[in-house]
C-alpha cells in the first residue's frame, strides 16, 4: 500500500501550472503592447498629422482629405 502512494505522489502533473506561467507571459506581453502604444501614440499620431498637412498644402487645389 505505502508504494501505491508513493507512486502516485510520484506522478504528480504539472500543466497546470505551466498554462499559468504562459498565461502570466501572455497577460504581461499583452500590458507592454498597452504601454507603449499609450506612450508611442501621440507621437505617431503627430507624425502621420504633418504628413497629411504637407499633403493638403502641395495639393493641386482639390479638396484632399486624409
Amino acid at each position: 500500500m505505502l508504494e501505491f502512494i508513493r507512486s502516485i505522489t510520484a506522478r504528480r502533473n504539472q500543466d497546470g501550472a505551466s498554462a499559468v506561467e504562459y498565461g502570466l507571459l501572455v497577460a504581461g506581453i499583452a500590458a507592454l503592447v498597452v504601454v507603449i502604444v499609450f506612450a508611442f501614440g501621440g507621437v505617431i499620431k503627430g507624425a502621420f498629422q504633418g504628413t497629411c498637412n504637407t499633403i493638403k498644402n502641395s495639393g493641386s487645389g482639390t479638396s484632399q482629405t486624409c
